[in-house]
C-alpha cells in the first residue's frame, strides 16, 4: 500500500474532559430542542401559566355548531354574518340586536361587502314592526327558527340573541342584548382581519 493512502493505526485518544464537554453539548441541543414541546404539552395537560385574558368580547362557541344546528331554516349565506335569533316575540331586545348587527355592519366600511345581517324568529312578528323593516332594513335577510333544534343548540341562552357566523355557517361568537356594538364590531373587524375565508 502506497504510504500516503495509509490509514492510521489507532484514532487520537480523547480525554475525560472531552467527553463530558461532548456529552454536555448534546444534552444542551436536546433540551433548546425537545423542551419546548415538553413545556407545551405540560402547559396544555395541567393548564398552569395559560394567559387569563382574552382579545375577544362576546361567548366563544368552539363546538362547531352550525347555523343549521342552531335551526335556522333556508340560510345559505356564504358572507361572515351577524345573526340575530329570537325564539319568543320580537321585543325591545330583539329590536335592538337587529339595529346593532344592522350598525356594526354598516361600520365595517371598505369590508361591508364581506359580511350580512340576518333576522331568525320563530313567531311571526307584529305588522307594523315587519313593515318597518321591509323600509328601512333591505338587505336584512329573514329566516325560521326551529325551536326544538335552536334549544339543543341555544343552551342557557334567552331571549333575542346575536351570533357571528363564519362563510362555512359555523358559529363563532354569541352576544346577548347588553353587549356593545363596539365591541362586537372589533370582534367582528378581528375576525375578518385573520380570515382567509369570506
Amino acid at each position: 500500500m502506497h504510504p500516503a493512502t495509509a490509514l492510521p493505526d489507532a484514532l487520537p485518544d480523547v480525554s475525560p474532559n472531552q467527553r463530558r464537554r461532548g456529552r454536555l453539548q448534546l444534552i444542551l441541543i436536546l433540551a433548546v430542542v425537545i423542551g419546548p414541546m415538553i413545556l407545551a404539552s405540560a402547559m396544555y395537560q395541567w393548564r398552569f401559566w395559560v394567559p387569563e385574558t382574552r382579545s375577544y368580547h362576546g361567548e366563544l362557541i368552539g363546538t362547531g355548531q352550525t347555523r343549521t344546528d342552531l335551526g335556522v331554516v333556508g340560510a345559505d349565506e356564504q358572507r361572515w354574518q351577524l345573526l340575530v335569533t329570537v325564539p319568543d316575540v320580537c321585543d325591545a331586545a330583539c329590536k335592538e340586536l337587529v339595529f346593532l348587527a344592522r350598525q356594526v355592519h354598516i361600520g365595517l366600511n371598505r369590508d361591508v361587502g364581506r359580511a350580512a345581517h340576518g333576522l331568525a324568529t320563530a313567531q311571526p312578528i307584529a305588522g307594523d314592526y315587519d313593515a318597518q323593516l321591509h323600509r328601512e332594513y333591505p338587505q336584512l335577510a329573514r329566516y325560521q327558527l326551529q325551536l326544538e333544534a335552536y334549544g339543543k343548540t341555544a343552551g342557557k341562552a334567552s331571549g333575542a340573541q346575536l351570533w357571528i357566523v363564519d362563510p362555512h355557517g359555523n358559529l363563532v361568537l354569541r352576544y346577548d342584548a347588553s353587549s356593545k356594538g363596539k365591541a362586537i364590531l372589533n370582534d367582528l373587524r378581528h375576525l375578518l382581519k385573520i380570515s382567509q375565508i369570506g
